[in-house]
């Protein structure tokens, strides 16, 4: 019989590969008009829903939003919610940590920035009201594909019932189907820089 996850995977390899080639044509200035529109988006997100507590991320290269989304996040915010984000551990798991100003950040391993101290746990991300993830593409039934290493999955796999988790992509990002195996964990919505908030069919 066939082996239909190496199908699965080279399938990915290859849609991967596609899209990081596309985004690194991008003109400095495309990324830039880009990011500030997805951070528009996302402030307007905020302040509609109102979350005591947000997981997000420091975008870095080419990935949407900006090195500066989160201190546009933590200004949404405002004093009465908490950004929390990503700390990669050995296992590639996440930890989450509250986000206290870009001078909170230090540099650490595969280019990411991430906070320094007040790690809070792997099971943090299930008490956030909104929760952002980092893709490289979405489907229309909500499948992410990310970057392989599946830290996002197993984060997903801790959110339930109706919290809003919303992947940021560029434009074209959004494909009509994505490969994907049965652990990969769908996102509710996406934001991208020219249709803004679109929920998806899993949310």
């Amino acid at each position: 019989m066939p082996d239909f996850s190496d199908e699965v995977g080279r399938a990915k390899v290859e849609v991967r590969a596609r899209l990081l080639a596309r985004r690194r044509a991008l003109s400095p200035a495309a990324r830039q008009a880009a990011a500030g529109r997805l951070q528009a988006a996302l402030v307007a997100l905020v302040r509609r829903v109102r979350p005591e507590r947000v997981t997000g991320y420091v975008p870095v290269g080419n990935e949407p939003g900006g090195p500066g989304l989160p201190e546009v996040l933590a200004a949404a915010l405002g004093t009465t919610g908490q950004l929390l984000l990503p700390v990669l551990r050995p296992d590639l798991d996440l930890d989450w940590a509250p986000y206290d100003g870009p001078g909170s950040l230090v540099a650490a391993g595969r280019g990411l920035w991430e906070p320094r101290t007040g790690r809070l746990g792997p099971g943090a991300v299930a008490e956030a009201d909104l929760v952002l993830v980092p893709a490289l593409a979405v489907d229309r039934a909500g499948v992410r594909l990310g970057r392989g290493g599946g830290s996002y999955d197993r984060a997903l796999a801790r959110v339930d019932g109706p919290v809003l988790t919303v992947a940021l992509l560029h434009d074209g990002e959004l494909l009509d189907t994505v490969p994907n195996d049965p652990h990969d964990r769908p996102v509710r919505a996406v934001i991208t820089p020219t249709g803004g908030v679109r929920r998806l069919p899993s949310g």
